[in-house]
């Protein structure tokens, strides 16, 4: 009689773990802040809902990354001049190793950036981070035990406003953005030697940081990216562009997301604009290929998020929207925190989290209708984005990481 008890807890655990899944680089496992999870927390305080908080040595906005057991963030002891990797035991908050990739110099920086705003990346097997070590962007990659495998230099790097350029992984390389004032590129490496693959020229010569998304679109894959005054489509597997569209501004931070056949992209400097884009270009593309095009509701730093038949964004002075992904028609604009430099996340149920730099966690209905289900705070400020794992939400304050939800 035990029998049928003991079967249905097997296929309820099978279940659970088939509908789980890694956060494993920037904005999570479709680079779009998307969850295929459901039933992550709804509310927390400093002292309730929280599975563990541990203190992080130095400082950084780059988000965690979780695979299994264990979570991954980079930061920097401004102090020391070092640039860290640590390793967290994800059952318990333990600190497992933390290792300096570098010492350099701080580098010149804009004041809502940080000496460690790359988020890392990995692929179960090894963790790859990148860092700048003046005058030099520097990608390196460890293994889960913290052995250092590799150590490149793709380029020199120059920007006013300091470094970011995270890791992309796609099939066998390590993707990485160097747009930058000066000999501007996109390169791909090895992931296993960090030999370079290919190198794409960008022509602009112009700073930005956003790492690029690479989906299925238009019959083929894509790899898309804003900056260096323009939005460009590039084959992954070559680095050859696809297609090319100029502005709509000069300087990108947010990252582009994919939904409904669609590119979405929020800008930037010196204007601001939230637009729709086609993804069946070829060669130079114009107006043509816009779906439409606005220039309210436009963030710069917070990437936008799609769920169901809207796009969702908010603006780095704290105003957010919502906008049908294919008309384009705004369904509501309401105020959420002070200020946002973090991007928001979906679960698979339609639940969204923005984080204020207050540290101020706006639970929100993704639904064309406004509704604030709950404001969580986490009791220090916040400047990274959210990672989502197995029924859990991982918060990287400026003196911890929290883990929010069930032990």
């Amino acid at each position: 009689m035990k029998f049928p008890s003991l079967i249905c807890v097997v296929v309820l655990t099978v279940m659970s773990s088939a509908s789980a899944e890694n956060w494993p680089s920037w904005r999570g496992p479709r680079g779009d802040g998307t969850s295929i999870e459901k039933g992550f927390p709804l509310t927390w305080s400093p002292t309730e809902n929280i599975a563990w908080k541990t203190p992080i040595p130095g400082t950084g906005h780059s988000s965690p990354i979780v695979w299994g057991d264990r979570v991954f963030v980079s930061s920097c002891v401004e102090k020391e001049e070092n640039r860290i990797l640590v390793c967290v035991d994800r059952t318990n908050g333990n600190i497992v190793w933390d290792k300096v990739v570098l010492k350099s110099p701080l580098e010149k920086k804009h004041g809502l950036n940080s000496y460690a705003s790359s988020t890392p990346a990995t692929d179960g097997k090894y963790v790859y981070v990148t860092f700048f070590d003046k005058p030099k962007m520097v990608v390196v990659c460890y293994d889960f035990d913290g052995r250092e495998i590799w150590r490149k230099s793709p380029g020199e790097f120059k920007s006013q406003h300091g470094f970011c350029s995270p890791p992309i992984l796609y099939e066998n390389m390590v993707i990485i953005n160097g747009d930058q004032d000066a000999l501007a590129y996109v390169v791909a490496l090895d992931k296993a030697t960090g030999e370079e693959k290919w190198r794409t020229d960008r022509p602009n010569r112009t700073r930005s940081y956003c790492p690029p998304l690479i989906v299925e679109a238009a019959g083929k894959k894509q790899m898309v990216m804003t900056g260096s005054k323009s939005v460009a489509s590039y084959d992954p597997n070559t680095g050859k562009q696809i297609w090319v569209m100029d502005g709509p501004t000069e300087q990108f931070v947010a990252s582009m997301v994919y939904h409904k056949d669609l590119f979405f992209l929020t800008a930037g400097f010196p204007t601001y604009h939230l637009m729709a884009i086609k993804p069946d270009g070829v060669g130079k593309i114009s107006k043509s290929h816009e779906v439409w095009h606005h220039t309210k509701g436009a963030g710069y730093v917070p990437s936008p998020i799609a769920f169901g038949e809207n796009l969702f964004n908010v603006t780095d002075a704290g105003v957010a929207c919502c906008v049908n992904c294919e008309k384009g028609d705004f369904r509501w604009m309401e105020r959420l925190g002070s200020h946002h430099s973090a991007s928001p996340v979906v679960s698979s149920d339609g639940i969204l989290y923005f984080t204020d730099d207050d540290g101020t966690t706006f639970v929100l209905k993704a639904t064309s209708e406004f509704a604030v289900m709950h404001k969580n705070k986490l009791g220090e400020k916040c400047f990274a984005s959210p990672a989502m794992a197995d029924g859990q939400i991982f918060l990287r304050g400026t003196n911890h990481l929290f883990c929010i939800g069930k032990k």
